[in-house]
């Protein structure tokens, strides 16, 4: 959903023309995988991370299109609220230059931004979810202005037909409706990406699929929506409902959702495209001229307009993508599990465990999804997402074990071997990989941090709930540039 699109209403021709079109895309995808039209060659990896901008009181800022101006550089992009940005990091090798070159260069991105942020009176921070956020500020006046928002809002109403109800019980519980789909705003998240072979897609998503518990019990960085204490990762059932074209009626009769986990390992990345035109109506028929067969037999890359678009407007957690660079097309898992932050350190540990721990899950003579079942892998998820680091997780071989516990036994010294087979050696790999093994040891990551730093501040401040998150946020931005990896983060 990444591309501009107008403002306009559709029509019932658009969406006869838009499903037509997107059979021929269909078609064309499965002829250029019969023909092994795709770059594997050199497969790379890449990086999107998406930001929350504040002011100088730690509060939203809805300044994205200004701040935005300020930076000049395409590499950054508006997201659906005026209080997020996405920066888009070139994708490179796995070991180019080795992790402290890919450090070196998001934290040059990321602090040549705020700077410019800072000239126009905003901040930015990598969380999950804004802490100071309040639902007052997810209205419809905190849509961004690139009419693809609004036309994307229109369409997610136009097909639930009533309000979006969200509804979310941890510690406090949040019941309410919203009547626009700003709330997704509130879910910032890291998404990483990794080129494979369409003979080795279907492999990859599957351990991606197997290991998301994981990541988020790892990684939960989103304890706080609406100053009330919810999940660890609160962000994975918010974005879930936020995002919801069903009524309560159509849920009833299994009608898959458009944030999905999905119901079954795969065989092949046609699969997850074929499902998509199966299950899900266009939200946004929008043809290009583009005759994909036509395309292909006069020896051209199709871009596929029809089925790309169609599928940025279905949100798996881990979600396929067809795309083209330098003349060449390629295949990718765009893993989409985790929250943004806390540091660009716990980000590339987050990247490294993920990389070489899919790579290893691939490589191994039984792989794990033919033997655990798809449904214990979603539970994982959800249980994971509620608990964080403390949640206890379904393991093949093991049982129900605690994550930590988990991460430490088994699933570490395989990320250490993928990122081997990679090409990354031990003084590469230990300074990434130490910092899951610290947070395991500890038990500490962004959620827990947050968590505390609140309770806290509430505790021997008693300067009210908001004012305790805002200033626990304001610790956080502090904590977040010195890079420190969270689990040494002190809460004094």
């Amino acid at each position: 959903m990444g591309r501009d699109v107008p403002a306009l209403t559709f029509t019932r021709e658009d969406r006869r023309r838009y499903r037509i079109k997107m059979q021929e895309c269909l078609e064309a995808f499965a002829q250029m995988l019969r023909e092994s039209r795709f770059d594997s060659a050199r497969p790379q990896v890449g990086l999107e991370i998406e930001l929350n901008l504040v002011d100088d009181r730690a509060e939203p800022a809805m300044r994205n299109t200004d701040v935005l101006e300020a930076i000049a550089d395409p590499a950054w992009s508006t997201e659906l609220g005026r209080f997020n940005l996405e920066i888009n990091i070139p994708p490179r090798r796995l070991t180019a230059g080795g992790p402290d070159a890919w450090e070196s260069e998001i934290r040059d991105a990321l602090n040549h931004a705020d700077r410019r942020a800072r000239s126009v009176g905003a901040h930015l921070i990598m969380t999950g979810i804004l802490a100071t956020l309040r639902q007052e500020d997810v209205g419809e006046a905190a849509l961004s202005e690139n009419p693809r928002y609004r036309l994307l809002n229109d369409q997610v109403f136009a097909a639930r037909g009533e309000d979006l109800h969200i509804e979310i019980a941890g510690a406090d519980r949040l019941r309410t409706y919203a009547d626009t789909i700003t709330p997704e705003a509130a879910c910032t998240s890291t998404q990483f990406h990794l080129q494979v072979s369409p003979e080795e897609f279907a492999d990859y998503w599957n351990a991606a699929q197997a290991i998301a518990g994981v990541q988020v019990a790892l990684a939960a960085n989103a304890p706080f929506l609406f100053g009330k204490e919810l999940w660890h990762e609160t962000r994975i059932p918010l974005f879930e409902q936020a995002t919801d074209t069903r009524s309560q009626e159509i849920k009833v009769q299994g009608v898959r959702p458009r944030v999905w986990f999905g119901e079954r390992w795969i065989t092949s990345v046609f699969d997850l495209f074929e499902e998509n035109l199966r299950y899900f109506p266009a939200l946004l028929p929008l043809c290009d001229e583009q005759d994909p067969a036509e395309t292909l037999n006069r020896g051209d890359i199709p871009e596929l307009a029809e089925l790309t678009l169609h599928n940025g407007t279905i949100y798996r957690w881990n979600r396929p993508v067809y795309a083209i660079a330098h003349d060449k097309p390629h295949v990718r898992v765009e893993n989409r599990v985790l929250p943004a932050g806390p540091t660009v350190a716990d980000t590339l540990a987050n990247g490294a465990f993920y990389y070489g721990l899919t790579r290893a899950l691939v490589e191994e003579d039984r792989p794990v999804w033919s033997r655990m079942s798809f449904s214990a892998a979603e539970d994982n998820l959800h249980t994971a997402a509620r608990h964080g680091i403390d949640a206890r997780l379904y393991w093949p071989g093991m049982g129900e074990v605690p994550a930590a516990e988990l991460v430490l036994r088994r699933l570490l010294p395989l990320a250490h071997r993928g990122l081997e087979r990679s090409g990354m050696d031990e003084a590469w790999r230990e300074p990434l990989l130490g910092i899951i093994e610290q947070r395991c040891v500890t038990g500490r990551n962004g959620a827990v941090w947050q968590k505390e730093m609140f309770h806290h501040i509430d505790a021997t401040a008693h300067c009210g709930r908001h004012e305790a998150l805002r200033r626990m946020t304001q610790q956080y931005i502090d904590y977040m540039h010195l890079n420190a990896p969270v689990h040494t983060w002190p809460v004094d």
